[in-house]
């Protein structure tokens, strides 16, 4: 019984935080420290990271320009 009224708790929590989806990432967003946090630990992972900097620093059409 136990199990079945956590599988239904996950599954709650799992809806509502779909339907609040953009409310949340408002919140998370909106406080200096969870956005720092969230931008650190993405950009941790090495594929993240690699194509973000290639896509910023890419050698594009505006190279070469003065």
């Amino acid at each position: 019984m136990s199990r079945l009224l956590s599988i239904f708790m996950i599954g709650l929590g799992t809806y509502f935080a779909y339907h609040n989806r953009y409310r949340l990432i408002n919140v998370i967003f909106g406080n200096v420290f969870l956005r720092k946090l969230l931008v650190t630990s993405v950009m941790s992972f090495p594929l993240v990271r690699d194509r973000m900097m290639s896509s910023v620093f890419s050698s594009g059409p505006s190279e070469g320009r003065q």
